[in-house]
């Protein structure tokens, strides 16, 4: 498993991701309204809505909060949000992709551009590292869900690709225009997931030492605490104890 994914495991467990979640939601609540004006407030006929609508349900963001967030989209006092992805290398030549949406290039640019600097990365220019990518679909269940035979079964016959599953959890990975369909038949056999995402899977890894891991880590949640910044994908690799030492309290 990748390192990123081990990280984001690690501090789930250690419940960190509680203090930001509010921050979760803004960010869930504002791609729902970028989807919602892009192609319509009804999700039948809108699949980014609809995919939106499903991440957000996924990490029990409220219906009256998804509601509001697709009344935002019809609202003229809107904020016109652009898409934008950030790409470049960090600490050891970990390739980085960065999302984000914003109604402020050059604010989101020169935050990207701080965060990078500060912990002895480079940005590249467009297309940079994407080649070390692959964008895929994602859907995420608790271990309890059932176990790996069910999992897989069920994402056989949802039409998924693969499946992954540890003591974390399971991990269904689809192709990137199947996701809104994998994720809805999965739904319908092994209840609501606890994720659901497009992400690009790195093709290969980047093995880090521990202090080199540190300081990328750092960068990673410096990049995620801007409010522009959707997501972040990394392709770096560690050991699951140099891990634990990064992640304790």
């Amino acid at each position: 498993m990748a390192g990123h994914s081990q990280f984001k495991n690690i501090m789930h467990r250690k419940g960190r991701q509680d203090a930001a979640r509010s921050k979760l939601f803004s960010k869930l609540s504002k791609e729902i309204t970028v989807a919602a004006k892009v192609g319509g407030p009804d999700p039948d006929g809108n699949p980014r809505l609809r995919l939106a609508i499903q991440a957000a349900r996924a990490q029990s963001v409220p219906k009256d909060n998804i509601q509001r967030a697709i009344n935002k989209s019809e609202a003229g006092d809107a904020a016109d949000f652009e898409e934008i992805r950030y790409e470049g290398y960090g600490p050891g030549g970990v390739a980085i992709m960065v999302e984000a949406l914003t109604d402020n290039r050059n604010r989101t640019a020169s935050s990207v551009r701080a965060a990078f600097s500060k912990f002895g990365g480079n940005l590249g220019e467009s297309g940079s590292v994407a080649f070390m990518f692959d964008r895929v679909g994602e859907v995420t269940y608790k271990p309890e869900t059932g176990d790996p035979d069910t999992v897989m079964m069920a994402a056989i016959e949802a039409g998924a690709e693969d499946v992954q599953s540890n003591d974390d959890g399971h991990v269904v990975t689809c192709a990137f225009g199947d996701l809104g369909d994998v994720a809805s038949k999965l739904e319908e056999e092994l209840g609501e997931p606890d994720g659901v995402t497009i992400v690009w899977k790195p093709q290969t890894s980047t093995q880090l030492e521990e202090d080199k891991a540190e300081t990328l880590m750092k960068l990673i949640a410096t990049l995620e605490d801007d409010d522009d910044v959707q997501n972040v994908f990394s392709n770096f690799e560690v050991s699951e104890e140099v891990l634990a030492r990064l992640t304790a309290a």
